[in-house]
């Protein structure tokens, strides 16, 4: 019998195998993916590689996906349904409340089911994060509770954990950060003629910032590189290399992130919450590193 359980938004992007081997609840998200004028709703609780390949193939073939926030009602739903099936503690983790006010939502639907259900207490964790950094996270949680952490242990750990997730993100295509916000539609446009490949992190306050804009993904690839010497790996030694559809891509630049570290990261393929906002053929890099983010750029 578990001591608690374990939680989290889709946003994790953690495999079905891999959540049922070790217990996960998952929030899903959903999304809608829009070509020639047709909506289609989907789920972000893929069965296979194949649902994320065909995915991708849309949105390289111009389809748009649009994705939608937990609200309040979702939120209060699924804590609910934890409750009901006889849940007393669960350490929740959410999307950054840099991208999303998932986090603070989170918080008011556990308190509002705490209410009809007395006993039951979540601990709701702001990743700082998405995607395979915050799925690192839950993979934490699940070490600390199999090892006999309880939930308030286990809740401290990662708060303590999140802002030593580094990142480097690597879009293909600027269109999707200019759709996003991120970037001008003149910069979008000069960067695609030019080459630049930009790298973004996740800053302190778990928002995305531009580190760096490469000529070209060789130089894109180097500044993870470099990145991972500033900011070794601690000795969770967990890092991923994450893609949108570029196979090739992810193992390049897993081949030299293995050469930096040795240690062989995991390849896996980002699912379609996060992935609608990256656009198609990204590749990036996640780990766990000894020092904090604020440390990494004064470095």
């Amino acid at each position: 019998m578990r001591l608690f359980e374990i939680s989290s938004d889709s946003t994790c992007d953690l495999k079905k195998q891999y959540v049922q081997e070790r217990g996960v609840w998952i929030a899903p998200l959903s999304f809608v993916v829009e070509k020639e004028g047709v909506l289609e709703e989907g789920v972000d609780d893929f069965a296979c590689e194949e649902d994320y390949v065909a995915f991708y193939q849309k949105l390289q073939e111009g389809a748009l996906s649009r994705t939608s926030m937990l609200n309040f009602e979702k939120h209060y739903e699924y804590f609910a349904s934890l409750a009901k099936a006889g849940v007393k503690e669960v350490v929740h983790f959410t999307l950054s409340s840099g991208l999303s006010p998932t986090s603070m939502v989170a918080v008011k639907a556990a308190v509002a089911v705490k209410e009809e259900y007395p006993d039951f207490n979540a601990y709701v964790v702001d990743s700082l994060t998405a995607t395979v950094g915050q799925g690192m996270l839950v993979e934490v949680a699940c070490d600390c509770r199999d090892k006999g952490l309880s939930a308030q242990e286990t809740y401290e750990r990662l708060l303590d954990l999140c802002l030593h997730v580094q990142h480097c993100i690597i879009p293909h295509d600027l269109f999707y950060l200019r759709r996003g916000g991120r970037v001008s539609s003149v910069t979008a446009a000069v960067g695609t003629v030019l080459n630049i490949k930009p790298v973004l992190t996740f800053d302190t306050s778990g928002k995305l910032q531009t580190v760096a804009k490469c000529k070209g993904i060789k130089m894109a690839y180097a500044k993870v590189v470099d990145s991972l010497k500033r900011a070794p790996l601690d000795d969770l030694q967990k890092i991923t290399v994450v893609h949108t559809g570029n196979y090739k891509g992810a193992e390049e630049l897993a081949s030299l992130v293995e050469g930096c570290t040795g240690v062989k990261p995991a390849v896996t393929i980002m699912g379609p919450v996060i992935g609608s906002h990256v656009g198609p053929g990204s590749v990036s890099c996640a780990w766990i590193s000894t020092c904090t983010r604020a440390q990494l750029n004064e470095n």
